[in-house]
C-alpha cells in the first residue's frame, strides 16, 4: 500500500486490494476518513475518494476516478475508470458504471442498473462517452442508460427502462425505449416508479 493514503477510522477487510497498479509508479490512491472497504474490493491507483465511503463485497474501482463524500458502492458494483461520482451517491448491488461517466450529487442507482458508453461495441472505433446523471437523479432496478445520454436534475428512470435519449429535468422516463412523462405527485397517490 505504498501509494495509498487512508484517512482516520477506516476499516479495510482482508482480501481487499488498494492501490492496484495501472502501470504507473507515481499515481496515488487517496481515501478519506471513516471508510469501510469490504473483502474482494479492488481499488486501482490514481483514485481519489472522499469521507464516509463504503463498499459491499467484490467492488471494482478503476483508475482516474474521483468519488465524493458519503458514497456507497454495493456488492459487485464496477466503476470502470475515468469517472466522476459526486457526494451522497448510492449504487446498489451489481451496478455497472463505464468509463467517461459523470454522476452528480444525491444520485440513487438501483440494483443491476447498467450505464453504457459505446454505441457500436466491437464494430467501430470511436471515443467512448458515458452518460451524465445530474444531481438528485434516481434510477430504478435493471434500468439501462445508453451512451452520451444526460438524465436531467431531479429526474427518475423507472425500473427496467431503456433510456435512449436525454431526459429533461424533473421528468419520469419509463418504458422500452423510455418515453418522458411528468413526475407523479406523491401527495395524489401516484404510481410507484422504481
Amino acid at each position: 500500500m505504498e501509494y495509498v493514503t487512508l484517512g482516520i477510522d477506516c476499516t479495510v477487510d482482508e482480501n481487499a486490494t488498494l492501490g492496484r497498479s495501472n502501470g504507473s509508479d507515481t499515481d496515488q490512491t487517496q481515501i478519506g476518513n471513516d471508510a469501510t472497504i469490504r473483502s474482494g474490493t479492488v481499488i486501482y491507483d490514481d483514485v481519489e475518494i472522499g469521507d464516509s465511503f463504503s463498499t459491499g463485497h467484490n467492488v471494482l474501482v478503476r483508475e482516474d476516478t474521483t468519488i465524493g463524500d458519503d458514497v456507497l458502492l454495493g456488492t459487485n458494483t464496477v466503476v470502470d475508470g475515468a469517472c466522476t461520482i459526486g457526494s451522497s451517491v448510492s449504487c446498489q448491488t451489481n451496478v455497472y458504471v463505464p468509463r467517461q461517466t459523470t454522476i452528480g450529487d444525491s444520485v440513487f442507482l438501483g440494483p443491476s442498473a447498467v450505464l453504457t458508453n459505446d454505441e457500436y461495441p466491437v464494430r467501430v472505433e470511436q471515443d467512448l462517452e458515458g452518460p451524465t446523471l445530474e444531481d438528485d437523479v434516481s434510477v430504478g432496478a435493471n434500468a439501462t442508460i445508453l451512451p452520451g445520454v444526460t438524465i436531467g436534475r431531479g429526474s427518475f428512470v423507472a425500473a427496467g427502462s431503456i433510456v435512449t435519449e436525454d431526459v429533461p429535468p424533473e421528468t419520469l422516463a419509463v418504458g422500452t425505449p423510455a418515453r418522458h412523462e411528468p413526475l407523479p405527485d406523491p401527495l395524489e397517490g401516484g404510481n410507484t416508479i422504481a
